[in-house]
């Protein structure tokens, strides 16, 4: 379970909507002074992002609470976003390209653009169709005594 900390801002029937802060790892990075990630998080600061969540402990709008997301989830939605695009790309230029000869290089762009697009298309269907599934929610764990942070932590429930 990939969890993170956050503060409940509002409360929606079943789902709490939760207040996390982005925050990177520089601080703690001895590379900090040359790192162009570290230049960029001085300019545009701290985001809050805001994460809709199963309210399974019914945690109140101010509570800090603990949310988690399944690691399996997480992989499964993002082999989504990024290859599935990829794979329609790089197969819709090779099949434009198979069907038409050594100089397509220009259906060989269209073929890549459309397979792009069909490949947005299958994750937005993905997409669509998870909304609502209970396994790809982040879920509120557990109410937290510490002020709201940024927390990774993977825990193996074997």
């Amino acid at each position: 379970m990939i969890e993170e900390s956050g503060r409940v801002v509002a409360v929606d029937g079943a789902f709490a909507w939760i207040e996390t802060r982005r925050k990177t790892a520089c601080g703690s990075c001895s590379a900090k002074a040359g790192c162009g990630t570290s230049v960029l998080d001085k300019v545009f600061g701290q985001r809050m992002n805001h994460i809709r969540a199963l309210n399974q402990v019914e945690a109140r709008v101010g509570d800090e609470v603990i949310i988690g997301l399944s690691e399996s989830a997480l992989v499964r939605g993002s082999f989504a976003v990024y290859a599935i695009p990829l794979v329609g790309l790089f197969a819709g230029a090779g099949l434009a390209t198979a069907l038409s000869g050594a100089d397509g290089e220009g259906l060989a762009i269209l073929g890549g653009a459309l397979g792009l697009a069909a490949g947005f298309l299958v994750v937005r269907r993905f997409s669509r169709r998870i909304q609502t599934d209970r396994n790809y929610q982040p879920v509120v764990l557990r109410q937290s005594m510490q002020p709201a942070g940024f927390r990774i932590s993977l825990h193996n429930r074997s």
